[in-house]
């Protein structure tokens, strides 16, 4: 191990939660990555294997495991099951991404279990060819929050893949892939197909798949991984499914049919085909995770979707103009959101307002919004990884033409100018104005907490 690859530790435990973000960032950031589990192996093996204390969730795919994890999570509780839930990257604050029972562990909290676990991050330093990264020692901390808890299942996102994610030291009873893209190519392959075999390192022997529906050579790829390990498969458009829905204010009503029994009419509070699929995957789950033969209850079901919520995935934050929230940062998570502007929303003008990491498919992911902005605001969000806004004003002007792109190198001000361009093109008989603001969870982040969250 190198000076420059040892990570800045405090001597004394952290107090406070800018300390434990500081120690945490100064290691290995999470888009540095290793093909390897031996570090977070003999990270939870110090910790007395924290995971091995509860059954796991365990899920992957490359959009939609966030609002799948927390629709999941709402279902166990209204279960009456105490739950530990993982997910990253965070919204707004790092402490989100563990929660118990639903919400996220407290500043305190978050400072305790970093504390907890700081002292076993040097030996394992200290034993490996190379630190332990920013993401496993986040892994570590929620293992042990989650047993010291202790939690009666814990719903585990992974950062990114599957098989040589740090989530993936456990043996998960239910593993959930949801739609698989092209993302990550750099470090995941560049094809549905190569993608998959990664993510499918997930599904255990023994286990339930509970399978979204996939492009075939993905769905073929996760089949033959629950075959080799002799995986229970559980596939969306087979052995459960949308059966409808319809746009309501506020969401969505729809109906569903799970493993063990159809569910009528129910509001979600999301928008979009993407969440009711999203919805199902849930239902899917969890019912796998019960077992037995007996349907969940539709009142119970109901009960856990009209209370689901998902932060920054159309998340509408202000009106007048209305202002939407939308972690969308590659091209299928824009098709989704653009099919649901249009399912849910009828803006005239819309402006978007896009900044998208250097390292992403920019070109897809402005010609996906295309069809649905009027006008385009590109600027550039606080990090380092983030494209120049002047470049990704470039890109912009070659698909959307010079007339309805704006450069505005500041979030806040660019945020400002679209609102602006939506208010002076609203008139009567077009509708209201509106702005998306979109193109990476750091980006609707930054936006949050400009704006002061949902209204």
């Amino acid at each position: 191990m190198t000076e420059s690859d040892a990570p800045m530790q405090s001597p004394r435990p952290a107090e406070t939660l800018a300390e434990v973000e500081d120690a945490l960032l100064s290691r290995w950031p999470e888009t540095r990555l290793e093909a390897s589990l031996d570090r977070i192996r003999a990270f939870t093996e110090l910790l007395g294997d924290p995971q091995a204390a509860y059954p796991v969730i365990h899920l992957t795919g490359t959009n939609g495991k966030t609002s799948t994890s927390r629709m999941i999570d709402s279902l166990l509780r209204t279960l009456e099951l105490r739950t530990g839930r993982f997910t990253s990257p965070h919204v707004e604050k790092i402490s989100e991404r563990i929660s118990v029972d639903g919400e996220p562990l407290s500043d305190e909290e978050f400072v305790r279990a970093f504390n907890d676990v700081a002292p076993y991050t040097h030996l394992v330093d200290a034993d490996q060819p190379y630190p332990l990264s920013f993401f496993e020692t986040v892994v570590g901390m929620a293992y042990a929050a989650f047993a010291e808890a202790p939690v009666d299942v814990a719903v585990v996102e992974v950062g990114m893949g599957g098989s040589w994610d740090a989530t993936n030291v456990m043996d998960a009873k239910v593993a959930v892939v949801t739609p698989i893209a092209v993302d990550h190519s750099s470090y995941l392959g560049t094809t549905p197909a190569a993608i998959a075999t990664e993510k499918s390192g997930i599904i255990k022997p023994g286990a339930v798949a509970v399978l979204a529906q996939q492009e075939p050579e993905a769905a073929e790829v996760l089949l033959a991984r629950a075959t080799e390990v002799g995986a229970t498969v559980a596939r969306e458009g087979v052995e459960f499914g949308v059966v409808s829905r319809t746009p309501a204010v506020g969401g969505q009503l729809v109906s569903l049919q799970g493993l063990r029994g159809r569910y009528d009419d129910l509001f979600l509070p999301l928008y979009g085909a993407h969440q009711a699929q999203n919805a199902v995957l849930a239902l899917a789950a969890v019912e796998a995770f019960v077992g037995g033969g007996e349907p969940l209850g539709d009142d119970l079901v109901r009960a856990a979707f009209a209370e689901a919520t998902s932060p920054g995935r159309l998340e509408v934050v202000r009106r007048s103009p209305t202002i939407v929230l939308d972690a969308a940062h590659n091209p299928h998570g824009a098709a989704a959101a653009v099919a649901a502007l249009d399912d849910s929303f009828s803006f005239r003008p819309l402006v978007g307002v896009l900044s998208v990491m250097g390292d992403k498919d920019a070109e897809g992911l402005l010609a996906a919004f295309e069809p649905a902005l009027d006008m385009l605001v590109v600027t550039r969000n606080s990090t380092d990884r983030a494209m120049h806004a002047e470049r990704l004003g470039e890109l912009a002007t070659e698909i959307y033409g010079e007339d309805r792109v704006r450069v505005v190198p500041g979030l806040a001000e660019a945020i400002e100018a679209a609102v602006t361009l939506a208010e002076e093109g609203t008139t009567d008989s077009i509708g209201s104005g509106a702005v998306l603001v979109t193109g990476s969870v750091v980006t609707v982040g930054e936006a949050r907490v400009l704006l002061g969250g949902a209204k």
